[in-house]
C-alpha cells in the first residue's frame, strides 16, 4: 500500500466483535487486485467507538495480517456521526467509502459505486447506497419508510434512502459540511446544500450476521424530529456563491 491511497474505507463500530473479521475479509476480497483508480489502492480505517466487548482487541489482532488496516479508538463513546468524521479526518484517500460495522452492507458494492463515479459528472460528490431489498424486521422497514417520506418532503433531497451505511463521497467535500451529531443521516441534503450533486445507487442489503442493533424505532424518531428541523433551517439559511478569480 502506498502512503497516499486513492480510497479509504471508513467503518465505525461499537460492540461488533463477531462482525469485525468477516467484514474486513470481505473488504479486502472486494478491493485487492483491482486497478488503483478502481479501488485497488486502498486503506481500511476502523473507528472503535469505545466498545465494551472484544471489538478493539479483535481489530488489533487483525492488523498483523491486514496491512491495509488502521485502527482508531474513541476514549469515550461519541456516536456514529462522530466516528465517521474521525475516520474521514484521519483518512489518507481523496475519496471515502463508508460501511456500517454490522455486516449488513455488502463490500462487493464498493466497486459498483466507484464505477458509477467514473461515469458521472465531476460535480457529483456523493454516491449513496439505496437498499432496494431491505433485510430488516417489518417494523424497522415500516418506520424507515415513513421517516424517509417525511424527510424527502421537508428537505426535498430527492433521495429514497439516507439511512444506508454504504456511501462513496469526496473527502474534501465532506469535511466542508457543517458537523453535528447524527449528520451521517443527512449527507445527501447537506451535500446539495453545499452546491454539489448526489446520486442514489441500488445496493445489496443483508441480515445482521451477529450482535444486536444499537438503535430502536423510538429513539430514531425522537432524535429525527429535532434533526430534521435543524437541517431544514441550515438549508434555508445556506447560500452558494460562484467565485471567479480576476
Amino acid at each position: 500500500m502506498t502512503q497516499s491511497p486513492q480510497l479509504s474505507v471508513v467503518v465505525p463500530v461499537f460492540n461488533e466483535q463477531d462482525n469485525v473479521a468477516p467484514l474486513i475479509q470481505e473488504i479486502t476480497t472486494a478491493l485487492r487486485g483491482r486497478a488503483p483508480s478502481d479501488g485497488g489502492d486502498f486503506e481500511i480505517v476502523y473507528i472503535d467507538d469505545h466498545s465494551r466487548d472484544g471489538t478493539l482487541a479483535a481489530l488489533q489482532a487483525l492488523k498483523a495480517g491486514v496491512p491495509e488496516l488502521r485502527v482508531l479508538h474513541h476514549v469515550t463513546q461519541s456516536g456514529q456521526s462522530t466516528a465517521v468524521r474521525t475516520g474521514v479526518k484521519a483518512a489518507r484517500g481523496a475519496w471515502i467509502a463508508t460501511l456500517d460495522g454490522d455486516g449488513q452492507n455488502d463490500p462487493a458494492d464498493i466497486p459498483k459505486l466507484l464505477a458509477k463515479r467514473a461515469e458521472s459528472a465531476p460535480e457529483v460528490k456523493l454516491f449513496a447506497g439505496w437498499r432496494v431489498n431491505r433485510q430488516d424486521s417489518g417494523s424497522k422497514r415500516w418506520a424507515s419508510k415513513w421517516a424517509n417520506a417525511i424527510r424527502r418532503r421537508m428537505l426535498r433531497d430527492d433521495t429514497p434512502d439516507t439511512g444506508c451505511g454504504i456511501k462513496l463521497f469526496e473527502r474534501a467535500a465532506f469535511l466542508d459540511l457543517p458537523y453535528f451529531d447524527h449528520m451521517h443521516r443527512y449527507l445527501p441534503a447537506l451535500m446539495q446544500r453545499a452546491g454539489w450533486k448526489t446520486l442514489s445507487v441500488p445496493v445489496n442489503h443483508r441480515p445482521r450476521g451477529a450482535g444486536v442493533s444499537k438503535y430502536n424505532n423510538l429513539n430514531r424518531a425522537l432524535v429525527g424530529i429535532a434533526d430534521l428541523r435543524g437541517v431544514a433551517w441550515l438549508i434555508r439559511r445556506g447560500k452558494v456563491t460562484a467565485v471567479v478569480e480576476r
